[in-house]
């Protein structure tokens, strides 16, 4: 996927991130260089050379994701169980593109296919709760606490989102083609923004807030590596419980649960959360990015069956 994907899009293509790499890191500029069909929807990639990789924003005023990784991935890195992206170099903004890109070390592995079940589903689990447990138990610096670039949507108290999420679900009343029961949907986010804990945070902790397939690299079975922490945030860790419901089957989930140890109203809200961003790809991103819009039904849809259990 490299198409467009944003009304604000910026021009990315070979010729600019080469021509950047050249004009500010000269020592790769003679690396080959090819863009990445997988380009997420924040940052297109391109891989240079074996062992590094080219992150450019595709937006406006992504630079602070760019910044935040770069700032913050040093501090809670060094607490994760599995590796992580290295950054190597922030780029500046030049030759009219007008945010700061980054290059960071390549890591091997592939990205989970569908809901791990049996003895790969259990060990993922294990290793999935390693990460959100090892990122909630690291400290939060005064300066994180106090930096104001890490307070994102997503470490809010789920009810914040509740008007979204209910404008979600009319914008999906007009997809064609979404094969997804938005009333159920719709009556598990509505159980969910009422739970007493859905209006507050207990204890703002680190969390990834972009757990998902796309961000996980698998090798052999294991996780071999959290990707993209571009979002990385303090706040309420619950939205990170959303990789159960995109990688693991019911069993391994449940798994996961006690592998994390949360109580029934934080899994509810990581349920309602991983539902939340399901509507919310659906709305943007049903035209342009199919692949993941197919993964987003499968989450949203195993969320429903585990409310009908």
């Amino acid at each position: 996927m490299t198409g467009v994907l944003h009304e604000d899009e910026l021009p990315v293509d070979l010729a600019l991130v080469r021509a950047l790499v050249a004009d500010q890191l000269p020592a790769y500029a003679s690396l080959p260089l090819h863009r990445l069909a997988a380009s997420g929807s924040d940052n297109a990639l391109f891989r240079l050379g074996d062992d590094l990789l080219v992150r450019v924003p595709r937006q406006p005023g992504d630079s602070r994701t760019i910044a935040r990784e770069a700032r913050w991935l040093p501090v809670v890195a060094p607490h994760l169980p599995v590796p992580v992206p290295e950054v190597v170099a922030v780029g500046a903004p030049a030759l009219g593109y007008p945010e700061h890109w980054s290059v960071v070390r390549w890591i091997e592995g592939s990205t989970p296919g569908g809901a791990a079940s049996g003895a790969a589903g259990a060990a993922l689990a294990a290793d999935l709760a390693g990460v959100v447990t090892a990122l909630r138990g690291a400290a939060v610096p005064d300066a994180a606490r106090g930096d104001h670039e890490l307070r994102l949507y997503r470490g809010l108290p789920l009810a914040t989102r509740d008007q979204g999420t209910r404008e979600s679900v009319e914008q999906c009343r007009g997809i064609t083609g979404l094969d997804l029961d938005l009333d159920a949907a719709l009556a598990v986010w509505d159980a969910a923004v009422r739970l007493p804990s859905s209006s507050r945070v207990a204890e703002p902790r680190w969390h990834h807030a972009d757990l998902v397939a796309e961000n996980l690299l698998v090798r052999d079975g294991r996780l071999a590596a959290v990707l993209d922490f571009g979002a990385l945030s303090v706040g309420d860790p619950t939205v990170d419980l959303i990789v159960a419901w995109d990688v693991l089957d019911a069993p391994s989930r449940e798994a996961f649960r006690g592998a994390v140890g949360v109580d029934d109203e934080s899994w509810l809200r990581g349920r309602a959360w991983a539902l939340c961003l399901a509507l919310m790809t659906f709305a943007y991103y049903w035209d342009t990015m199919p692949e993941r819009c197919a993964n987003r039904l499968a989450v949203a849809q195993a969320v429903l069956a585990d409310a009908s259990a």
